[in-house]
């Protein structure tokens, strides 16, 4: 599959495009099987990374940022109750699986190299095109966390801009259930900050500021979308998603690809060992 000029064009002007029921219904259960069955799999052993947006402007732990080329598991920011144990069972307390799904697991590894999301790379003009990072979201009923709205190149930065995110729904993405909310043309609007590392290999981390403005709330339209659609984001555009308190998850899975002839420097907080290099298809 491919995308008509219409739709790039759209894409171009609005920084994100919705294409409705592109993923079959069957291979958007094959992947929530398989992160169910991981997830199954997962021992903490003690270890508790929690994802929170809010928390990554001061600091991260270890484990999350040495996760580049890893399979790693954290859990929502609200799943803990004062004593330190869960409120609920496991599998309704990890907020994402992440970052290297789609080299290291043959599940998502088909997935993500499919002929489909490789015609619609080529669509959008990525040269070389290196898959960077993937992750598997939850949004889980009655605790799933908000993630403040934000720019993709923030935190996955190019020289020059050059990535594209693929927001697959697995279930229907709803206001109820926290589903995407973007602004219009927000990515025309340049870079706003970049979250890196203070060195290259220094484990703390920086928001470096370029325009302090806050988004304008009142830009934000809601992206709802059933099950098996996507919806392209551009690297440079604003995005959200509000809490899920509703009885019904939001699973979706992401991936970003970034063109093989851009830089991507060594202060970006995620990066890769060099036994796992960044790969196309």
């Amino acid at each position: 599959m491919s995308i008509t000029s219409q739709q790039l064009e759209n894409y171009q002007r609005d920084g994100f495009l919705v294409l409705e029921g592109l993923v079959d219904p069957a291979a958007c259960d094959r992947l929530r099987a398989r992160a169910e069955q991981m997830v199954q799999e997962f021992d903490p052993k003690g270890l508790v990374s929690i994802f929170s947006t809010s928390e990554q402007s001061r600091t991260s732990d270890d484990y999350f940022l040495t996760s580049g080329d890893q399979i790693r598991f954290f859990f929502e920011e609200h799943a803990f109750l004062p004593d330190g144990t869960l409120k609920h069972a496991k599998e309704q307390s990890i907020n994402k699986i992440g970052h290297a799904l789609h080299d290291l697991d043959p599940v998502f590894d088909r997935f993500s190299r499919s002929e489909t999301i490789r015609e619609l790379v080529t669509a959008l003009g990525i040269k070389q095109p290196r898959l960077l990072q993937s992750m598997y979201i939850f949004k889980q009923p009655n605790i799933g966390g908000e993630v403040g709205c934000h720019q993709d190149s923030t935190f996955l930065y190019t020289e020059p801009f050059d990535i594209a995110g693929f927001w697959f729904a697995l279930e229907d993405a709803t206001i109820e259930n926290g589903c995407l909310w973007a602004i219009p043309g927000g990515h025309g609007r340049g870079l706003k900050s970049r979250w890196r590392r203070m060195s290259p290999d220094s484990q703390t981390m920086e928001f470096q500021i370029f325009d302090a403005t806050e988004w304008p709330e009142e830009d934000l339209v809601p992206l709802e979308v059933t099950k098996g659609s996507l919806i392209i984001l551009h690297g440079l555009l604003p995005h959200r998603s509000l809490e899920n308190r509703s009885a019904n998850s939001r699973q979706a899975y992401t991936l970003h690809v970034i063109g093989g002839d851009c830089l991507y420097p060594e202060d970006n907080w995620l990066q890769r060992s060099p036994s796992v290099p960044m790969r196309g298809f």
